[in-house]
């Protein structure tokens, strides 16, 4: 009977353990997305920023549509 009662609180402290580290855990969770949540990742940046992805620059024109499939085959552009 002793063994039994023992086994039995060894197995509450593992559920006590295990429902108070996935309640921490849900909460973290909650508050990073309640964190993120007001921050808007596609508004337009602040400061000097350019535009990268110029596609009428002089560069590009140069390249014919082969050159072009043959270099993002080559280097993975």
């Amino acid at each position: 009977m002793r063994r039994w009662t023992k086994a039995m609180m060894n197995t509450l402290k593992v559920f006590i353990l295990f429902t108070g580290c996935t309640i921490l855990f849900y909460y973290a969770i909650v508050w990073f997305n309640q964190e993120y949540q007001q921050f808007h990742r596609y508004d337009e940046p602040s400061g000097s920023a350019i535009k990268v992805n110029a596609d009428n620059s002089p560069e590009t024109e140069k390249y014919s549509w082969r050159d072009r499939i043959f270099l993002f085959y080559l280097n993975g552009e």
